[in-house]
């Protein structure tokens, strides 16, 4: 089954379980197997900044949907949690992208594969890096690694699941 990379970002209302409902939804999806997720990072907006900070995770999938049935389906799923039309950049209370899709290119006015300018957000590259560091951008050529220690985004970044865990 091809791999595909899941972005996840909340910065609306409950923010966590969000995230949380949107992987447990995602592992119901038919012919689909949540593989590995990261942490939980919080952020500073990245885009419009006058909103709250955001947290963001990513997750490894292995699925036998297409590119387009799988990014389908994550729309589905943020629609059935709550999340709420808004521009772009703007507050939301659930936002899953499809990262990458195997070696896959798509980049028509549906679907953009891999994601437009993962190198040059950190709330991406930090937690992807935490679990898939070798992964290799299929456009630029890069590693994740390398892409993370390039990257010109100097948002600040932290990890929230240990934050939590020392309270």
């Amino acid at each position: 089954m091809p791999k595909a990379y899941l972005g996840f970002g909340s910065n609306k209302g409950e923010r966590i379980s969000f995230i949380e409902t949107a992987l447990k939804e995602i592992g119901k999806i038919e012919k689909t197997l949540i593989v590995r997720s990261s942490s939980v990072y919080e952020t500073e907006p990245w885009g419009i900044k006058d909103q709250g900070d955001y947290l963001n995770s990513v997750a490894e999938i292995s699925t036998e949907l297409s590119a387009v049935e799988l990014l389908k389906a994550l729309k589905e799923i943020e629609n059935r949690i709550g999340r709420t039309e808004t521009s772009k950049w703007s507050e939301r209370e659930i936002d899953i992208d499809l990262l990458f899709y195997g070696n896959e290119i798509h980049n028509n006015e549906n679907i953009h594969v891999p994601h437009d300018e993962i190198e040059n957000r950190k709330f991406v590259l930090i937690p992807m890096n935490e679990i898939a560091p070798d992964l290799i951008h299929p456009v630029l050529n890069k590693s994740i690694s390398d892409l993370l220690s390039e990257t010109s985004d100097d948002l600040h970044v932290r990890n929230y699941t240990l934050s939590k865990s020392d309270k």
